[in-house]
């Protein structure tokens, strides 16, 4: 018979589906219904005593039956796992008390029937019982020490991502690779699946062993009523009176119904059993804290192409990542789940040097700091060169890596490589050139002429020359400056010294 009606909570023995690490211990189900194994187990122990004790009563009679009395006048043990009612577990031993008080005669061949047929029986579902208990014991009880465990090493990540959640904010953003909250909430999301596998997992062995509890106690009904109808048969010969007293303790047996100790047992215990109508966990439906703090959302994220160190392997493909951290970390994929997602490597964008962008390539130098502190220090600087999937995507990852490298946004193409960039404050003065010119005229009391020593015939596209301040014609300094420009050098007119030839000052690549 299904378990139709049978009401339950959905508290207790059903999990939470909105706590990460829910406070319900995951073994309170597999102790009751070891505990009400038990129970069964002293009851059929209970009749198993009452059946030996009768066979030595039919030795000794009236006096020995005083002895069998004895062994059923103790209150059940577990007794509050059967129902108090008439027709029940317990109404059966009630029955057995009232009638044995009255059986007074027994002959010595009951006793050789009784030992032959009636004992095996209630031997048989006493072993029965402490099997169901040992399969219990292994097997779903078990699997609620794998829950805990689970259980307990989701809050310590839980607390490890507070914890530099908070650091975040108080530190300005610096913190460790290894404790990138974005890092460590993938982490609590890998664990987190671990330890909802585990409860799913138990909770399917517990209903499993729950759903059988119904069947099996039907069996064990079923068996106590054979046994009694055996013994029943075995004091037939006796008299009336003996009859009549044992038909009304196996009536009594028999009236109950194979689910009428279940459905009370159900009904008593409704919020401690698991209820089959919730559904099972998900993590999509799980939330905890700092779930969606801002050190955990990415600037940027998706698929690139690195360059292999290996001349022969090309680029391949990798799920990359820049966080608010201001770490460029690389992963295999995006899957939390698959396995616990650390990076292949990282790189502090702040200690790097961001190359300037073709197409759809650009190019970052930089130390791993996926190793923590002694391995990033040892780890050898390397230029590592990136392809997106087209230009436009390359102009985002790009801009953001530049952003938070804290070298902000440059437009237009610059040099691919960071090697050449150059240090500002070891910037060579520009040159003096030699005049080989004959120079114009000057007229007298005029300032000293401009000294343009140094310059070549060819390349520099100019002579020495003297500048007249205040003259109306072209003087021998504005041909030199056109000279210059159509040579194509670096000349710069305004400061009359030639440039270095780089569009933008040092270091702007």
């Amino acid at each position: 018979m299904a378990s139709q009606g049978l009401p339950y909570k959905k508290t207790g023995g059903s999990v939470s589906d909105d706590e990460a690490v829910p406070d319900t211990d995951p073994s309170d189900t597999s102790s009751l219904l070891l505990e009400r194994l038990q129970a069964y187990k002293h009851a059929v122990g209970y009749l198993e005593s009452y059946i030996t004790e009768t066979e030595k009563v039919e030795k000794a009679h009236a006096k020995e039956y005083e002895k069998i009395l004895k062994t059923v006048s103790s209150p059940l043990k577990e007794g509050h796992h059967f129902d108090q009612s008439l027709g029940g577990v317990a109404g059966l031993f009630e029955s057995i008390r009232s009638n044995t008080q009255g059986i007074a005669n027994s002959h010595l061949e009951t006793e050789k029937n009784l030992k032959g047929s009636v004992l095996p029986i209630l031997e048989r579902l006493h072993s029965e019982i402490k099997n169901k208990n040992k399969e219990l014991t292994k097997g779903a009880a078990k699997g609620s020490k794998e829950v805990d465990k689970a259980r307990n090493t989701t809050q310590k990540h839980i607390e490890l991502l507070g914890q530099h959640s908070a650091a975040f904010a108080s530190s300005g953003g610096k913190v460790e690779a290894s404790n990138d909250p974005y890092i460590l909430q993938r982490g609590v999301n890998h664990r987190l699946n671990s330890q909802v596998v585990e409860e799913n997992n138990n909770r399917n062995d517990l209903l499993a062993v729950q759903d059988s509890f119904m069947q099996f106690e039907a069996h064990v009904i079923q068996t106590i009523q054979q046994a009694m109808s055996a013994f029943l048969q075995c004091v037939s010969g006796q008299s009336e009176r003996q009859k009549a007293m044992y038909s009304d303790i196996i009536s009594t047996a028999q009236r109950i119904p194979p689910d009428f100790e279940f459905k009370g047992f159900v009904h008593r215990n409704s919020n401690t059993l698991i209820d089959p109508s919730v559904p099972k966990r998900s993590v999509s439906n799980i939330s905890y804290p700092n779930q969606n703090h801002s050190s955990t959302r990415p600037l940027i994220a998706g698929s690139l192409e690195r360059k292999s160190r290996a001349a022969l392997k090309g680029y391949s493909a990798g799920y990359y990542v820049v966080t608010p951290a201001k770490y460029l970390h690389e992963f295999k994929d995006d899957d939390d789940y698959k396995k616990d997602p650390v990076p292949e490597l990282s790189l502090y964008l702040p200690d790097c040097t961001v190359g300037g962008i073709d197409g759809e390539k650009f190019n970052v130098k930089g130390k791993d700091a996926s190793k923590g502190k002694v391995g990033s220090k040892l780890a050898m600087s390397h230029e590592l060169a990136f392809r997106a999937k087209s230009p436009a995507d390359a102009e985002k990852w790009w801009a953001t890596i530049r952003e938070a490298s804290g070298q902000g946004a440059v437009g237009g193409s610059v040099p691919s490589s960071p090697v050449e960039s150059r240090n500002v404050s070891g910037q060579q003065a520009p040159p003096q050139y030699q005049d080989t010119r004959q120079q114009a005229p000057v007229q007298t009391q005029q300032p000293a002429q401009v000294q343009t020593q140094g310059l070549p015939k060819q390349g520099t596209g100019y002579q020495g020359a003297s500048i007249t301040p205040g003259a109306g014609t072209v003087s021998g300094y504005d041909q030199m400056n056109r000279e210059v420009k159509s040579a194509g050098t670096g000349y710069s007119p305004t400061t009359g010294a030639p440039t270095s030839g780089v569009e933008r000052a040092p270091g702007q690549y």
